[in-house]
């Protein structure tokens, strides 16, 4: 019953936005008439942005546990992260540039502030700072609010006993904007529907196409990059050895990953499967739980897709180095950062549209993206969790981890 509900809304969303497609080819520009629905929903979700952000991020930094005592594990586990993060979207950008993901799909919405040619200094500095206080609390800034509230965690947790009930507040009221996001959700088949009946009646159903292109390069491209480079990963951490390990006790992982649409979900089996994989205890206990909220390289390849999705469908290059580089950036806090937090998918796309300057309306597209590649994408993030384990085991113990295993095995029964 669980597996089946995990699916349960999900399924909702995609039958609604496939009525509104439908509404929007019968009732073509007619189909406007129900454009106010669907602002309603995307309003919803603006209104709560901010204090979502400011409250969650705050709150998971403030009840970190002590960093100091990880030591080496940790140093390692996050040069990991970044890096297999950092692989996964230069993938997907050197494969979105031979591949349009969207073709003849382009749409003539009103984006004349997307990505302006300045001074790169100068949008570096914009990008992540604001002049003023009051300023931080707009969407329009989502990456200063951003590194504001990591600096308020971590303030809260330097003064220590002092703080504790600032950050079991900060905790309180990030669950509390949880919930006003689920409440919203409730509303969400409608407004989507309303808001894709209305884009296709006035842009036509070639944006359906577009969707359909985009879907079909994600889930090649995950299989692709399952079977090569976590191959390689595997290789990296333990030779031959490590591969066999690996994909000997990938299966029950998948499985969980893809049944539950849930990283959290799929932690026992994961931790379970990594003990067979030889992992030692302390590094699986620390790599697996932070993985499973801060390390998503599925995510990382999606974001890069909403991103160029989101340039071919405005008709905007996106070729310059400041764009790329952004692009992969915002991928890596995607899959390292924003996925530690709750609604980090959803923090996400906020900073995608805001960063870029795209108009209101691109959050509800690339939000639908984030459905439909979530199977994929959460399967890559568990199982890239566990081959993650194996690469920090490596680092921290030697190549020879897998044979310092073995001859310990005997010794403690």
């Amino acid at each position: 019953m669980k597996k089946r509900n995990s699916y349960f809304f999900p399924i909702i969303l995609f039958i609604s936005i496939i009525i509104g497609c439908i509404l929007g080819v019968i009732l073509g520009e007619k189909a406007s008439v129900l454009k106010p629905l669907g602002e309603i929903f995307l309003n919803l979700m603006y209104t709560i942005v901010v204090p979502l952000v400011f409250f969650t991020i705050s709150s998971s930094v403030a009840n970190m546990v002590d960093m100091r005592r990880l030591g080496r594990i940790l140093k390692y586990v996050f040069l990991v992260f970044f890096a297999t993060s950092a692989v996964a979207a230069i993938l997907m950008v050197i494969v979105l540039f031979v591949i349009d993901p969207v073709g003849n799909g382009k749409i003539a919405m009103d984006a004349s502030e997307v990505v302006q040619n300045t001074d790169i200094g100068k949008q570096i500095v914009e990008a992540i700072t604001v002049s003023d206080f009051s300023q931080i609390m707009s969407r329009e800034h989502m990456l200063p609010l951003i590194i504001f509230s990591c600096l308020f965690g971590i303030g809260t947790s330097i003064i220590g006993k002092q703080g504790e009930c600032i950050a079991k507040g900060l905790d309180a009221l990030s669950k509390i904007m949880m919930k006003i996001v689920t409440i919203i959700m409730y509303y969400a088949p409608i407004g989507l529907m309303a808001y894709f009946a209305s884009l296709i009646g006035e842009f036509g159903p070639n944006l359906i196409g577009s969707y359909a292109k985009s879907m079909i390069i994600y889930y090649l491209l995950c299989v692709v990059y399952f079977v090569v480079f976590y191959t390689l990963y595997a290789y990296l951490a333990g030779g031959k050895k490590g591969i066999r390990l690996f994909y000997k006790h990938q299966f029950p992982i998948t499985i969980t990953s893809l049944a539950t649409q849930s990283s959290l979900a799929s932690l026992p089996t994961n931790l379970e499967q990594t003990e067979k994989m030889k992992v030692p205890k302390d590094i699986r206990e620390v790599t697996l739980p932070i993985g499973a909220t801060m390390h998503m390289e599925g995510s990382a390849m999606a974001a890069i897709l909403k991103i160029v999705f989101l340039f071919s469908i405005f008709g905007k290059p996106f070729n310059d180095i400041y764009t790329i580089g952004t692009a992969i950036l915002i991928a890596v806090l995607s899959a390292v950062v924003m996925s530690g937090i709750p609604g980090g998918g959803l923090i996400g796309e906020m900073l995608i549209v805001s960063l870029y300057g795209f108009p209101p309306e691109a959050f509800a597209i690339i939000a639908t993206i984030g459905w439909l590649v979530d199977p994929p994408a959460t399967c890559l993030n568990v199982t890239g969790d566990s081959v993650s384990a194996m690469l920090t085991t490596r680092l921290v113990e030697g190549k020879d981890w897998i044979k310092k295993k073995q001859k310990k095995v005997p010794v403690s029964m």
